[in-house]
């Protein structure tokens, strides 16, 4: 049974190497790597330490004596996985492993682990096996255990498929391959479904925000669903659906999304563009924070690159949604809440009493009023590009061939009828 799987007992290592120069603050990043840890149901974090380097070492990461004195801890403790939340080279890591006897897993790896735990739409889990087997491509100095896997996760942290088989590059890159074409084959049916969504005139709502701001919780609160709402990292990964009636307003299609994180593996940040696909296809933007959190602003810096890189245009509209003002004094709150007051596109709630979400919605109902709106465009034949445009950005809902051309009625905002005209 599930509950009754032995855990790995784990150590959480967090280099604070002082030459870096996008250095994180020490104590904060610890407790998000033990965060990050505790998300995976097979392990067991027995402790962790903060290592202070003046810079990194090439073979070993860390000096000897910090080896050596980090070799007695981790047998006195009886640990069977050191996660080192940073980089680490697949030379690093053999020589580690060699000197301490024990697993080691980098941030990626175990950032892939929890994906791999939590994916389930099936474009999740190909997206996810793609990137582990690019993440293992790089470090075929290491046992290959993906292949062969009877178990949840990636085999990185354990299970069956630890027979240290040293796969070529060939079998990776077919996997690869296999995977691409499956993957494929599920983007289809999903831009199929999305077209067909495109028809239904629900506006788009997508929820997104820094792992852990509560983005679940609000979603739930709003819609009813039981949408997996823990206090865990990573609690989402797939992007969640769910029909919203606004008061006096539309009714919205509101999406929950995978939570970010800083310093997200390259390999996932094109692995999850497809979960974050309905971010790029929103109306509005809640840009959900967890007020309480003492890295709030760090968090949302993170937030706003990771959309920057995702293309979401400047014009999008985004209102930031301050969550959990209930975790906070009473005084810090009350300050929350007053500067709400006095800014537009900024509301404080709590989505574990509600406090707030009536205002917010009224406000998300306002903005979509006259966000889109209906049009006939006649085009003649000549003009397929124009035509291919409108197809391409979604907007058409009907088409009537005439003598002439088309009659195409769309709906769309003004921003997208500006970029037709300047086609």
């Amino acid at each position: 049974m599930e509950h009754d799987r032995k855990q790995t007992r784990a150590w959480v290592l967090h280099p604070d190497i002082k030459s870096d120069r996008t250095r994180r603050d020490a104590g904060p990043a610890i407790e998000e790597g033990v965060a990050l840890a505790a998300a995976l149901p097979d392990l067991e974090v027995i402790g962790s330490t903060i290592v202070g380097l003046p810079k990194a070492h090439a073979g070993m990461l860390f000096g000897s004596g910090k080896i050596e004195e980090l070799k007695t801890l981790f047998q006195a403790e009886e640990v069977e996985l050191v996660l080192i939340d940073g980089p680490v080279s697949p030379v690093q890591q053999r020589n580690l492993e060699k000197a301490w006897k024990v697993k080691i897993l980098d941030r990626t790896g175990l950032i892939l682990e929890i994906f791999s735990d939590r994916a389930r739409t099936r474009e999740g889990v190909l997206e996810v096996e793609m990137a582990a087997l690019s993440y293992q491509r790089t470090r075929l100095v290491r046992a290959w255990t993906h292949l062969e896997r009877q178990r949840g996760g990636l085999g990185f942290v354990g299970g069956p498929g630890e027979t240290q088989i040293e796969a070529d590059r060939r079998a990776i890159d077919e996997q690869l391959v296999r995977l691409r074409r499956q993957l494929d084959k599920v983007v289809k049916t999903r831009t199929l479904h999305r077209a067909a969504r495109a028809k239904i005139p629900y506006p788009i709502v997508a929820l997104v925000g820094y792992t852990n701001a509560g983005k679940s919780t609000l979603f739930n609160k709003l819609t009813g669903a039981e949408v997996m709402a823990k206090d865990m990292l990573f609690a989402t990964l797939d992007p969640t659906m769910r029909r919203v009636e606004l008061p006096d307003g539309p009714e919205v299609i509101l999406s929950d999304t995978v939570g970010f994180i800083s310093d997200l593996p390259t390999e996932l940040v094109a692995a999850f563009r497809a979960t974050l696909e309905e971010v790029l296809a929103a109306d509005i933007i809640l840009h959900v924070r967890d007020i309480s959190h003492n890295e709030s602003d760090h968090q949302a810096e993170d937030v706003e690159k990771i959309l920057s890189s995702l293309g979401v245009d400047e014009d999008r509209v985004q209102i930031e949604v301050w969550n959990k003002i209930d975790l906070l004094p009473e005084e810090e709150a009350e300050a929350c809440r007053q500067r709400a007051v006095r800014s537009e596109d900024l509301f404080a709630i709590s989505a574990v009493s509600g406090e707030g979400l009536p205002a917010l919605l009224t406000h998300v109902a306002e903005k979509l009023q006259g966000l889109r709106y209906e049009e006939v465009l006649s085009l003649d034949f000549s003009q397929g590009k124009q035509r291919a445009w409108l197809f391409k950005q979604e907007v058409v809902l009907s088409e009537d061939q005439t003598e002439q051309g088309f009659d195409i009625t769309v709906r769309w905002t003004e921003q997208q009828k500006a970029k037709y005209a300047a086609l």
